[in-house]
């Protein structure tokens, strides 16, 4: 893949922004969306000075709407270190039910289909929920704007994600859908 100045690359679960600085280098328009407090105030003041990377503290979704950001269990100990394990899933193993912030949600598809622009590369590493944004995505047609599409399905570690992420797989094959590849790591 090869991300170049007039590209648009779009970041969800960005973190701190190893994954957007990439491709910040190249001067493609980065937009890049991290929930998590402290992984945002450190990709926010990375990428201050620069006018191609655009940081969002939001949760991505299938939705619009506010939602709990649920942290990791071990986020006492690290809350940096540990960001990457926030979840909105209130089932998973790994986060704390009882220590969590409000955050704002935005509709993916729709931020898509308001930059009215073909899209270089997606990434989604939203830690569980990345199967019903990706359907979204595909029943609108979106995808076709969209060169790739990486995501994390984290169905490997969540076994409440399995049938959700097997249904997706089989949408996929079905529309054969070519430009997904959900086994980003």
């Amino acid at each position: 893949m090869n991300i170049t100045e007039g590209d648009v690359a779009i970041d969800c679960g960005a973190n701190v922004g190893d994954v957007s600085a990439h491709w910040a280098k190249t001067g493609a328009t980065i937009y890049a969306f991290e929930p998590n407090p402290h992984a945002f105030n450190i990709l926010e003041g990375r990428f201050a000075s620069l006018k191609n990377v655009h940081c969002f503290q939001k949760a991505v979704l299938n939705r619009n709407e506010k939602v709990k950001l649920y942290f990791h269990t071990n986020s006492d100990e690290d809350e940096l270190y540990w960001s990457q394990g926030t979840s909105l899933l209130l089932f998973k193993s790994n986060i704390l039910k009882d220590k969590f912030k409000e955050v704002d949600a935005i509709d993916l598809t729709e931020f898509i289909q308001q930059l009215n622009r073909n899209i270089k590369v997606l990434k989604l590493d939203v830690e569980g929920v990345e199967s019903s944004i990706l359907r979204k995505i595909i029943e609108k047609d979106l995808h076709k704007r969209i060169e790739y599409i990486f995501a994390e399905t984290h169905d490997d570690r969540v076994p409440e994600l399995r049938a959700e992420t097997d249904e997706l797989r089989a949408l996929i094959k079905d529309m054969h859908v070519t430009n997904i590849n959900l086994d980003y790591q």
